[in-house]
């Protein structure tokens, strides 16, 4: 009898151990709700839901675009299986406060790296250098930014790119501010403005999109360099580290230059080639 108590006892004891153990399964989870190995955890990565090209959220809930190719490039190489990453949004003005908080993982958003967001996140990349541009229909005769003067322009409200032209390259510009660039598409569709000012890679973006093939052409002017990284939280070198050895290998594999195509192929985008990771290309002074 003593010896049936004994053994009891020690089931029990094994039993909360075990139990225990599972309980402490969270351990290795880092404070996005990422699970530091893969496996059967989940990765948090924001993106842009609304850049055709780059980030964009389909009507059937799937995402599409070049951010979205490297996020999960860069996710496979951490350990996660597409049907691990969960995609944020994440706003241009929310980006740092969204790393911050540990809202997502890491975020590949046309995040392009300055001084400024340096104080405040570590950069991977860069993986894209884009440049300022003009997006004009087809049959426009506007070639230089100077061309500008006494037309229509458009960029989005608050945006540096259309303030860069019509202060420095195209003062007589008439700057009309809208709330999305795809408002300012659908002005330069319906001759309302003459011109639409963003990244290159934003612009061919949408320029690629199936109602608007043929329609519209990229200028081809560098106005700035945009260096796009991949954000990742403030003193997160590891993640930084391990990311930049991901697009190192997407790069020299391939999937850099098909990712390329597949979403900027349609408008003819002269991209750069890849750049260098920890190279960053200034803007003129």
């Amino acid at each position: 009898m003593k010896l049936r108590k004994v053994t009891a006892a020690s089931a029990a004891a094994l039993v909360l151990a075990l139990t225990a153990t599972a309980c402490g399964g969270d351990d290795n989870k880092d404070d996005s709700g990422s699970s530091s190995s893969g496996g059967s955890g989940k990765i948090k990565v924001g993106i842009k839901f609304d850049q055709p090209g780059l980030g964009l959220k389909k009507p059937d809930g799937s995402f599409a675009g070049f951010d979205v190719d490297v996020a999960t490039y860069v996710a496979k190489q951490l350990g996660y299986e597409p049907d691990q990453i969960e995609f944020v949004e994440t706003k241009s003005a929310d980006r740092e406060n969204a790393l911050a908080r540990g809202d997502v993982k890491f975020i590949a958003a046309t995040y392009s790296i300055n001084d400024e967001r340096k104080q405040k996140v570590d950069f991977a990349g860069p993986y894209l250098l884009a440049h300022q541009d003009l997006l004009v229909k087809s049959d426009s005769d506007i070639s230089k930014a100077t061309d500008l003067n006494g037309k229509k322009l458009c960029s989005v409200t608050g945006s540096t790119s259309a303030q860069n032209v019509q202060k420095s390259i195209a003062p007589k510009a008439n700057l009309k501010e809208y709330g999305t660039y795809s408002e300012c598409i659908a002005a330069l569709q319906n001759g309302a403005v003459n011109a639409v000012t963003t990244d290159d890679s934003i612009l061919a973006g949408f320029a690629s999109q199936e109602q608007y093939k043929g329609k519209f052409k990229l200028a081809g002017l560098k106005l700035s360099n945009e260096n796009y990284g991949v954000g990742v939280k403030k003193g997160d070198t590891a993640t930084v580290d391990k990311i930049n050895k991901a697009l190192e290998q997407m790069v020299s594999d391939g999937s850099w230059d098909k990712a390329v195509k597949d979403n900027f192929g349609p408008a003819n985008y002269k991209n750069e080639q890849a750049p260098k990771i920890g190279v960053i290309v200034p803007n003129a002074s």
